[in-house]
């Protein structure tokens, strides 16, 4: 699957197109399905739990802030769009092996 569908070169940054799957029995970044990438979290999908597990998953996996990523889209889905600003796309696409 070509990896400019998931990542997506905005100015100051890239927009990254994520499925979550909550509640796995560990966090990590996963592949990709479909159009996104994909990310097991261990938080349930309630009172933002999950996606401020994604914030630290993405960070740690692209070697960046907390502060550095924000939820653009898809708060209450499990198909978010989330904004990495000080990255590159072609950075952001070897950090992810996708």
């Amino acid at each position: 699957m070509p990896s400019h569908v998931i990542v997506e070169a905005i100015p100051g940054g890239v927009v990254i197109t994520v499925r979550v799957i909550p509640r796995a029995s560990r966090s990590c970044v996963a592949g990709t399905r479909g159009n996104a990438l994909l990310v097991r979290l261990t938080a349930p999908p309630v009172d933002g739990a999950a996606n401020d597990e994604l914030v630290q998953v993405l960070a740690t996996a692209l070697g960046v802030s907390r502060r550095a990523i924000d939820l653009v889209s898809g708060e209450r889905s499990r198909l978010k769009r989330v904004r990495v600003s000080g990255l590159d796309a072609s950075t952001v696409i070897s950090r992810l092996n996708v």
